[in-house]
């Protein structure tokens, strides 16, 4: 930890600190790297032995063995997951509505003939021409009529499909079919390309042929939803919305749209799941103005030309807008994308230079790019932290010593920043233990103890810690918290830096390393007021379509691992002391997000939260009253914001579970309505 140079010293004296300074600086960097160093040894150690247990003949004897002691093990963990038989029978039946939830987002969504028709009638205050882009190269004959016939029934019908053909001679029925259509209807423009210049050359050839007001993307072995430009004549007319995007399905390529794979239901804009992340990705319509005079595509980025052209119309839009229903179905078949990344490998790379010409674009500098566990296009980005700010890190504290000790401690053992100060708020300890561990940690000249008078009042205890904070950024940290990435104070510094950023949150973990906090969803749970996504979930898991590994926009975070800039924190008068105990941390990320700002996940800061060590359950008699009250003072302070619903949690997930389960449209309903 970066010492304060004391007052009033010599020039020889300030030399001498320095260097003291710079010697405990480079002995901790030593030690640092001599742990990294024992562990790799160890675990090169481990891995020989292990290379030599399973060379042996014992090993391969015992194989029908191991295999029966693992299915034993994995069977005791999902029902320990659900806790009982009470709890397999609730998971066997959460299957049950799932497979009903997803069949209403296949053909039974379309409209029925009087809904056609009723569609096919309504009067916009807008007159808005869509061209729908397509461009071809040797389709196969059903998926390319499969995706016509799904743009002739759309019910809104001022459209016009544009056809560049880059097709082989052997495929020359492709010219055949569309010449076909083209007869049948005029709205239908059909060329064929001298040569086959790629995604991106066939579909700029698209562009040259468009008339249209809105630009739609659309590829040529996919199928539409008969509403989706209804449902985008309705956002454009009634938000003034100028890029918009749904959600959408893969389903298996010579099967109907009902054999749905993957059904992906997306969050509203969010900027920095989308640098991370092509979440976008279909079906994409967006004003001409937006082009401003150029490409749809940039060849340079064939691959990834979708991720590019997103990254740049978005920065450049006034309103984006997400329509939460299900209206593109992508074909998953043998060579597409959506089958396997592997079947266009420079697609990893174009992507990884898409997203740095945006970031470039935005002002950012020395980044890094890195692919993630998750998905090779599913990105951790490494931002430049700027300067050698001051971090204030406050930690409430009533007496649990062991509790504090061990979160201080692996602070210092175990944090690669240097520029920190602690600040532990002291709030009506009784122990002798306590007071005796506050003294040995205040001589540390970088650790402080206040004492905050009064009540518990979490709120008001974490506002005078932030106070008497000198640093330049402020940590909300709980004292039963534990570091386990070294980076922790860099992944958050990175993101609260930003002007743009409001809160950054880390990844939490129980101790048996399932997690506790990824992110907090408004209107989750019993309350319906917030509650922490994939919660329980195994550290290993990826999350819902890979959210566990990359750093999103969220509505909320807790305030058990909260970074913030000072001047934002002091702005936003801190936290709200009404709110006594909970929830005032999901107050103040909301208030962050009403000023402007998004708040930020990163599940690259990792610790551990034994929560509740400190203070005990909110699940019962005084607590369980208390929070109550409170939540409905949240629901009051926030109605119409938690009627309208989370804007990064699709309203097609359920409230009651944090998973991503999808919830059943009302008996009767439609999806779509």
């Amino acid at each position: 930890m970066e010492q304060r140079e004391p007052e009033n010293m010599t020039e020889e004296e300030r030399l001498r600190y320095y260097k003291d300074a710079y010697e405990r600086e480079k002995q901790k960097g030593r030690t640092l790297t001599g742990r990294l160093e024992d562990a790799e040894r160890q675990n090169a150690a481990l891995e020989e032995r292990l290379g030599r247990i399973k060379g042996s003949m014992v090993w391969r004897l015992s194989k029908p063995l191991r295999s029966l002691v693992h299915w034993v093990r994995r069977t005791r963990e999902r029902l320990g997951c659900y806790g009982s038989v009470k709890g397999v029978m609730r998971k066997l039946d959460s299957k049950r509505i799932e497979r009903k939830a997803r069949a209403q987002h296949g053909t039974a969504s379309f409209p029925d003939a009087e809904e056609a028709k009723r569609q096919s009638g309504e009067t916009f205050s807008r007159r808005v021409k869509f061209s729908i882009l397509v461009p071809l190269y040797n389709t196969p004959e059903k998926y390319l009529r499969q995706a016509v016939d799904s743009v002739r029934a759309q019910t809104y019908a001022d459209w016009e499909l544009c056809l560049a053909d880059g097709s082989d001679a052997e495929h020359a029925y492709v010219g055949r079919i569309c010449a076909e259509y083209a007869r049948q209807d005029k709205r239908i423009l059909y060329r064929k390309l001298p040569k086959n210049e790629g995604i991106s050359g066939n579909t700029n050839a698209c562009l040259a042929m468009a008339s249209g007001d809105y630009i739609a993307l659309f590829d040529h072995d996919d199928v539409l939803h008969p509403s989706v430009l209804y449902e985008y004549m309705k956002v454009i007319c009634g938000r003034g919305a100028d890029y918009i995007y749904c959600d959408e399905a893969t389903f298996k390529g010579n099967k109907t749209i009902d054999d749905m794979i993957t059904l992906h239901f997306k969050p509203d804009f969010a900027p920095d799941n989308l640098r991370a992340n092509n979440y976008i990705c279909h079906f994409s319509a967006f004003d001409r103005k937006l082009l401003d005079g150029g490409v749809v595509f940039r060849s340079e980025f064939d691959g990834s030309q979708d991720h590019d052209m997103i990254l740049r119309l978005t920065a450049r839009a006034e309103c984006v807008v997400h329509v939460p229903k299900l209206l593109y179905y992508w074909r998953s078949h043998e060579g597409s994308v959506a089958a396997d990344i592997n079947a266009k490998s420079y697609a990893v790379e174009a992507a990884k230079g898409a997203v740095a010409a945006h970031l470039r674009d935005q002002g950012f500098e020395n980044f890094e790019i890195r692919s993630t566990k998750a998905f090779e296009t599913i990105f951790q980005i490494k931002y430049e932290i700027k300067g050698n700010p001051l971090v204030s890190i406050v930690i409430p504290n009533k007496d649990h010593k062991e509790d504090l000790e061990r979160c201080i401690t692996s602070i210092l053992e175990k944090s690669s920043y240097g520029h920190y100060e602690i600040i532990v708020v002291e709030n009506n300890s009784g122990s002798g233990e306590i007071f005796e561990y506050y003294r040995k940690i205040q001589e540390n000249p970088n650790i402080r103890v206040i004492t905050y008078e009064g009540g518990f009042n979490y709120s008001k205890i974490n506002n005078l810690g932030a106070a008497e904070a000198r640093g330049e950024y402020i940590v909300l940290l709980n004292n039963d918290t534990a570091v386990i990435s070294l980076d922790w104070i860099e992944e958050l510094l990175m993101y609260a830096q930003r002007p743009d950023v409001g809160a950054v949150g880390a990844k939490l973990y129980y101790a048996d390393r399932t997690i506790q906090h990824a992110g907090v969803v408004l209107g989750l749970g019993q309350h319906r007021t917030a509650g922490h996504s994939h919660y329980r979930v195994s550290s290993n898991n990826l999350g819902y379509m890979g959210r566990l590994c990359y750093a999103q926009n969220v509505m909320a975070v807790t305030g058990a691992c909260l970074m913030m800039r000072k001047e934002l924190f002091d702005r936003l008068h801190g936290l709200d002391e009404q709110f006594a105990v909970s929830l005032n941390d999901v107050d103040l990320c909301i208030r962050a997000w009403k000023a402007g700002c998004v708040n930020v996940f990163t599940p690259f800061a990792e610790l551990y939260h034994y929560e509740s060590a400190s203070r005990g359950s909110d699940a019962q008699g005084e607590k369980a009253e208390r929070y109550a009250k409170e939540s409905e003072v949240f629901r009051a302070k926030w109605k119409e914001l938690l009627d309208r619903g989370d804007p990064y949690y699709n309203p097609n997930f359920s409230l009651d579970r944090s998973d991503f389960a999808l919830k059943l449209a009302e008996k009767g309903g439609n999806v779509l309505k």
